[in-house]
């Protein structure tokens, strides 16, 4: 199969602002487009029977409406519409195996916009094999095409291997020709702190050595990719909030969670649940081993 951006749609203005941002996405990407609706009500496809008594009439309006609205956004861009008789989770976790990356729309993770994106948001984030960008409603102007522009932030650990991770914010980097920010939060030990803040050659001992370890870790990548122009921030502070911080202003923020493994309850980092809730440009959770 042909490599393919897949987006959840189901008509809300949260998955249209998606459904948008994977356009623009997928065509700097040179990839197809595929607008995903699933529903388990949908009927078998009736043949010669007209608009008004066809049981999936709406559901192909939903999808052809925001087809042609894209493909006029996108004239060179491959633009295919997926209608599947299937439960939303199962099916987006299907289409997720087979695609470049996943993306679905919410106006925010802690409320219910919509049964589609709202209930399966995150037991998709949490269980897909292959990256899944989450995209607010917000992040785009009414009627905008384009992602708004901005670097790229990915979140490092440096404490386990998370190679698929900085591929895949190095690759989105270069797709947009924007600079990447790897950010790395560590919080500070109790014995170092004081009562005026922290000691001052503890703080300067713990950022040389991560900037060592995150240098080390960056290197490959910056040899792979020599067109991206690469920064670091090194916090001490929580990692949540060291990326958070970092990520304002951003076109995408990128953060890794480990791979599921059988017999293991899928789950997400505190860095990935901070990022998705409070987060305001997309947010890319990538799987890593």
């Amino acid at each position: 199969m042909q490599p393919v951006v897949t987006v959840g749609l189901d008509g809300s203005p949260g998955s249209l602002t998606a459904a948008r941002w994977a356009a623009d996405e997928a065509e700097k990407r040179r990839l197809t487009l595929r607008l995903l609706h699933a529903w388990p009500m949908l009927a078998p496809e009736p043949a010669g029977v007209p608009s008004e008594v066809d049981q999936n009439y709406w559901a192909k309006r939903l999808v052809h409406t925001a087809q042609a609205e894209l493909q006029a956004r996108h004239p060179g861009l491959t633009v295919v519409g997926n209608l599947v008789a299937e439960d939303a989770q199962e099916a987006l976790l299907h289409a997720a195996s087979d695609s470049e990356m996943l993306v679905l729309g919410s106006h925010g993770l802690g409320s219910i916009a919509s049964y589609f994106m709202g209930d399966v948001s995150m037991p998709i984030v949490a269980r897909a094999e292959r990256p899944v960008v989450v995209v607010r409603a917000e992040t785009h102007d009414e009627g905008t095409a384009s992602a708004p522009a901005g670097r790229v932030v990915v979140a490092l650990k440096l404490r386990e291997s998370c190679d698929e991770v900085i591929d895949f914010a190095f690759h989105s980097a270069a797709a947009r020709s924007v600079p990447l920010l790897a950010v790395h939060g560590r919080s500070v030990p109790l014995h170092a702190r004081t009562p005026w803040g922290v000691d001052h050659h503890v703080s300067e001992e713990m950022t040389k050595d991560a900037r060592e370890e995150l240098d080390k870790v960056l290197r490959p990548w910056q040899q792979k990719y020599p067109q991206v122009d690469v920064a670091d921030d090194i916090r001490l502070a929580s990692p949540a909030k060291a990326v958070l911080h970092a990520s304002e202003g951003a076109a995408l923020l990128v953060v890794g969670r480990r791979a599921h493994r059988h017999g293991v309850a899928p789950h997400l980092s505190p860095v990935a649940h901070a990022a998705l809730h409070h987060g305001r440009c997309p947010v890319a959770v990538v799987p890593h081993e």
